[in-house]
């Protein structure tokens, strides 16, 4: 510093007027630099919100021939992502696509609701008389029980694994009766009903005979309703046995001995060599964000306390 420079207050006063300056200009550049970083952070929590609730999206316009997918996963039952409303929806977008060539429904289901089962059935059946010209084969994975089997059959054909698990038409309803419980515990069981009938099959209460007996008709008359779309849908194909419909399952290649499957063969093989249209569109119905947690939090314990009441619901499995 120059004594000149020393002695001129001027100078001193620049120097920290500068000073000053490039600390208000840095500070205002932090900022704009930390809403910038907070106002990118929040764009993206509200697109992964926003995907994740499935307000936007949707399928793209798919090019060219290809093979459309439908998957049949876990219990289907209303409410879960193998409810009917889920799988129909997949379906009609399946048939409505320009470019499919062939459906692919694919299942692993231990089976579950007969109602849900019949309305995918029904739906199957009312898409096939509408696009004459699109086939819907079934392959099955893992397992093809009950309700699954029941949709399976609506199929022009099913292909299986040679350990695939197919089978089990039949009906049933579960539950529990905690009578001899309640007499050791010494808790006397107060029910009020209007209506002889009203409290049937309470876990409760003693089973009453006549209640058993109206059970079992209802259960019959949905088994003979099972085996009838089992007939209906496999025809002359069908080598009916003593026990076909007594509730048994078979692995793969016994089921395409009884006729209960057509061939072996895989998503790939059926696309490739039956369908002719070895690229695959899945045209499955995502499950949502908003969805899985109500049907965690809300439909599971929903489902929970109806088994605890004893009556466990009705299902062909």
């Amino acid at each position: 510093m120059s004594e000149e420079q020393s002695n001129n207050p001027q100078w001193e006063r620049g120097v920290l007027e500068k000073v000053a300056l490039s600390a208000i200009k840095e500070q205002r550049s932090t900022r704009r630099w930390n809403i910038f970083i907070k106002l990118a952070f929040l764009t993206y929590l509200v697109v992964v919100l926003v995907i994740g609730m499935g307000w936007i999206g949707g399928r793209d316009v798919t090019q060219g021939s290809h093979t459309a997918l439908v998957e049949i996963n876990g219990v289907i039952s209303s409410g879960s992502q193998a409810s009917a409303d889920k799988i129909m929806g997949g379906l009609r977008a399946a048939f409505k696509d320009k470019n499919t060539k062939g459906v692919v429904i694919r299942i692993n289901s231990p089976g579950g609701s007969p109602v849900q089962a019949g309305y995918i059935y029904d739906e199957i059946k009312r898409l096939r008389a509408k696009h004459p010209g699109v086939p819907l084969y079934a392959v099955v994975e893992d397992i093809c029980a009950s309700g699954g089997y029941y949709i399976a059959a609506a199929a022009d054909k099913i292909y299986v694994d040679k350990a695939s698990i197919i089978g089990s038409i039949g009906v049933l309803m579960d539950g529990f009766g905690f009578t001899g419980t309640m007499e050791k515990l010494g808790v006397e069981r107060r029910l009020l009903a209007a209506g002889e009938n009203k409290g049937f099959l309470d876990p409760f209460s003693p089973m009453q005979d006549q209640q058993k007996v109206h059970a079992q008709t209802m259960l019959s008359d949905i088994h003979q309703q099972f085996i009838s779309v089992v007939r209906q849908g496999r025809g002359k194909r069908l080598k009916e046995t003593p026990d076909m419909f007594s509730g048994l399952l078979w692995v793969g290649q016994k089921s395409i001995d009884l006729g209960l499957a057509d061939a072996l063969g895989s998503l790939d093989h059926v696309a490739r060599e039956v369908v002719k249209a070895e690229d695959i569109v899945d045209f499955s119905l995502q499950e949502n964000i908003a969805e899985r947690v109500a049907r965690r939090f809300g439909a599971a314990t929903a489902e929970a306390l109806v088994k605890l009441g004893g009556l466990g619901g009705l299902n062909i499995r």
